[in-house]
């Protein structure tokens, strides 16, 4: 009763019925068992006051308004000792709470740096700096371990781990460069094993960027199936603005489901509801040339957008496309919680991605079917 309730509000504040009641959108859902929100920057955000809204300008709890729209999975990533103090174990300990307690499951994102790791950037944390083979395997465990375990003491255990955020060209250079499996394969099945081990039962995604490069996903996997390397399902970041079409996206899903028999994921995407940013701040999505062809920078434009990636994904034959993860749909610009850990005065250059609007109210593009 809850969630059409949200829908009703929704629709009557936005006056946009033909969004919200899209007659092809409940194939964006069909088939999903993961419908998820990644919820990082929340507890930062929260705490230098930001404010969430039911679409009638209710506030409310972020991680209740995107449940009760449909979210079933959160996710959260993990550093190893940031300069801000966030996206540590006190905060996730507390997340996975939240998350619980609003019936949802938890994805655990381990980044292994002190800042953010993509494919551009795979720092050691400072703590690790020293390290190499196996005390560099070693450190990696213990932390996976620990993350993991202290969740599975709580009672509010991860259902899945990703060893690693994005981690095209490796992780934790250089030793774990992808120029050299043999070590990459060997922090890989150190975090592997200590996850399985501290949390029975616990599902393991490994996570590359470029969606739609089935060339460079297939390299990747190869190579770490060819070593041994033990997971579970293979997950996918796509930017339509940045990974290429929702074709080749599509293409590269059905394949690799189908070359490694494992599920697959598409654990990061998003999509602009409007231009012009609401800090001083530039987005990172700002400009018109920036958009994906057919899809405007507008609240019905990032509903189409979700609508659309979902039904890629639900394409995927066997049921194997598990689901799609709307990366930091809570991350609105609120001064103290922008980019740059090392900067408080930093600003954010996601608001105008967020599912919440610049008035603080839950967008269309929020409601799963």
């Amino acid at each position: 009763m809850r969630r059409r309730s949200v829908l009703r509000l929704g629709t009557a504040a936005l006056a946009a019925p033909a969004v919200l009641a899209l007659p092809t959108g409940t194939a964006r859902a069909a088939g999903l068992a993961i419908r998820g929100v990644d919820l990082s920057s929340l507890p930062k955000g929260e705490d230098k006051g930001a404010v969430f809204r039911y679409a009638d300008g209710t506030r409310g709890d972020a991680v209740r308004i995107l449940r009760e729209a449909g979210a079933n999975w959160a996710r959260i990533k993990v550093w190893v000792d940031a300069a801000d103090g966030y996206h540590g174990k006190p905060h996730l300990l507390a997340m996975a709470r939240r998350i619980q307690d609003q019936g949802m499951r938890l994805l655990v994102d381990f980044h292994y740096s002190d800042t953010w790791a993509d494919p551009g950037k795979q720092f050691k944390p400072a703590a690790w700096n020293s390290l190499t083979g196996a005390a560099l395997e070693a450190a990696l465990a213990e932390h996976t371990a620990d993350i993991l375990g202290s969740l599975a003491r709580q009672g509010t255990p991860a259902a899945m781990a990703q060893i690693g955020n994005e981690i095209n060209g490796g992780m934790l250079w250089p030793d774990g460069r992808s120029t050299d499996w043999g070590r990459l394969a060997g922090l890989l099945n150190a975090g592997v094993t200590a996850a399985r081990s501290a949390s029975p039962g616990i599902r393991i995604a490994l996570h590359l960027a470029e969606g739609g490069d089935n060339g460079g996903t297939r390299w990747w996997f190869d190579n770490a199936v060819a070593r041994g390397v033990s997971f579970d399902v293979i997950a996918l970041s796509f930017y339509g603005y940045w990974h290429g079409t929702l074709a080749e996206l599509r293409t590269n899903l059905h394949d690799a489901a189908s070359r490694y028999g494992r599920d697959v994921l598409v654990a990061e995407t998003a999509y602009p509801f409007r231009l012009g940013s609401k800090d001083s701040h530039p987005d990172i999505i700002a400009e018109p040339s920036q958009l994906v062809p057919g899809y405007p920078a507008t609240p019905q434009g990032q509903a189409a957008w979700m609508r659309d990636i979902g039904e890629v994904v639900a394409s995927v034959p066997g049921g194997r496309g598990l689901g799609i993860f709307y990366w930091e749909p809570a991350w609105t610009a609120v001064p103290g919680n922008g980019w740059d850990e090392t900067d408080p005065s930093s600003g954010n250059g996601w608001e105008n991605q967020a599912l919440f609007d610049y008035d603080d109210r839950a967008l269309p593009a929020m409601w799963w079917p």
